[in-house]
């Protein structure tokens, strides 16, 4: 049995170890790894004021692309002539040619209107979902265009001839292999942005992931 000297304070004892640090190593920038899978920060947690104003601009560039998408639309039916000959705006690579599409993009899936509908209708809905988490400019400009794009598509299914669900989409953008609108272009330019951000690593939330072939090893940091 020890003793301790008189006068002497005793020994204090060690600390208690927090379970859950003990529990989450760390790489060696001290990013948490969760499964295999490294997460840091992108910046402070984003505040719930910092989100509602980026779903609101994300809710107001859906909105400025479905106006842009339904006006030129509009444009183009007064201006073109269904089944006339291209009119060329860059040689043979662009021009304007009008046509109603009751397919999906590049005219697939011609006469399946309805299982496109239902199909656009389950996109929107996920989208919507996923705006309500968004923490990063870069998913509200994303969100924002592809929910836009989708619903001034799905604007033309709804209302346009020859039926509710079953309208065909107004195509003019002539690009000589397939024929588009600016509701696609959005959908494009939004599906090119969340490719950028996947490799990124950036979540919706707008916190980087890194995997463990990104986090430097020992090894490595050793050389």
């Amino acid at each position: 049995m020890s003793t301790t000297p008189a006068g002497s304070a005793p020994a204090p004892e060690p600390a208690p170890r927090d379970d859950a640090s003990a529990s989450s190593p760390t790489t060696p920038d001290g990013a948490a790894v969760d499964g295999g899978a490294a997460v840091e920060s992108d910046g402070p947690t984003t505040s719930p004021a910092r989100r509602r104003r980026l779903v609101a601009w994300t809710f107001v560039l859906a909105a400025l692309v479905l106006v842009v998408d339904q006006l030129t639309k509009w444009w183009a039916e007064s201006a073109l002539t269904f089944g006339a000959e291209p009119v060329p705006l860059i040689g043979e690579l662009l021009g304007l040619r009008l046509i109603y599409n009751d397919g999906a993009a590049l005219s697939i899936g011609g006469g399946m209107t309805w299982v496109l509908t239902i199909v656009v209708v389950v996109v929107v809905v996920v989208i919507v979902r996923a705006i309500r988490r968004i923490g990063s400019t870069g998913w509200a400009v994303a969100l924002g265009l592809l929910l836009g794009g989708a619903l001034g598509n799905l604007g033309d299914r709804f209302f346009r001839e020859p039926g509710f669900a079953r309208g065909h989409v107004v195509d003019f953008i002539d690009y000589g292999v397939f024929i588009g609108n600016v509701a696609d272009i959005a959908i494009v330019a939004a599906a090119c942005l969340i490719v950028i951000l996947t490799f990124r690593g950036i979540g919706l939330d707008g916190r980087r992931h890194v995997g463990d072939e990104s986090a430097p090893s020992a090894a490595d940091e050793g050389r």
